[in-house]
């Protein structure tokens, strides 16, 4: 679960206070890309995957995000009214819903409330440009690379014996999701980094063993963990 961040109560409090309730069952869409961007999310509970359609016809996942964020966040105060991502539920989920002129209206009203949304706009733009950063600067390795390395910080069970497990279970169709990447890219890259035992996988759980290995291979810039992660 993604703990709620002290920045977020205000904002929070007003789409419990205006907003409209939405389930959203599970592997269905919240928003498609290129749709008119009408409303903005908080996700109560469940999960999210954010994602774009690439010009070479891959899926490359932006971001899995859960309890107590916001997404369709983009289109406040932007002359682009049209979603330039999709979101779908990867569990069931419960979500509240306002609409974008409605938070424009309440941010531009409240100067407290506007400094809470410039941070966490700030936040996902830091979060965005490390992650595309990895992949323009150390390719589909890098991304992979860097993936893991996120996918620790989110999900990570340190274990007695110094590995990580990631408490996720991910297939390599989805590792490869966030690589903008082929499965069989990604599958020759782990079998190669478990051949190295930088990390081992049973049944879709990976336990990393050697996480300065892959620090190392990506020049990591040791980012705050509330920005190296996947949500």
């Amino acid at each position: 679960m993604i703990e709620q961040s002290s920045h977020t109560q205000g904002i929070h409090a007003l789409f419990e206070q205006f907003g409209s309730n939405l389930k959203i069952d599970k592997d269905r869409p919240v928003f498609l890309e290129g749709v008119v961007a009408e409303y903005v999310y908080f996700i109560k509970t469940g999960t999210v995957r954010i994602s774009k359609d690439t010009e070479s016809g891959k899926l490359l996942t932006l971001r899995i995000t859960g309890n107590d964020t916001f997404i369709g966040e983009t289109s406040i105060f932007c002359e682009t009214i049209y979603h330039s991502v999709s979101a779908n539920a990867i569990e069931s989920s419960h979500l509240l819903v306002l609409p974008r002129t409605t938070l424009e209206k309440h941010l531009s009203d409240c100067p407290s409330l506007m400094v809470e949304w410039i941070k966490i706009m700030q936040l996902h733009n830091l979060k965005n440009e490390t992650r595309f950063r990895d992949l323009l600067l150390h390719g589909k390795k890098g991304a992979l690379f860097s993936t893991l390395i996120r996918l620790t910080n989110t999900y990570g069970v340190n274990k007695e014996d110094g590995s990580i497990l990631i408490d996720n279970a991910m297939t390599n169709q989805e590792l490869a999701n966030f690589c903008a990447t082929s499965r069989e890219v990604v599958n020759r890259i782990l079998n190669d980094l478990k051949k190295k035992e930088v990390l081992s996988l049973d049944k879709g759980m990976i336990t990393i063993h050697d996480l300065q290995f892959l620090r190392t291979e990506v020049e990591c810039d040791n980012c705050p963990l509330h920005v190296c992660r996947v949500d």
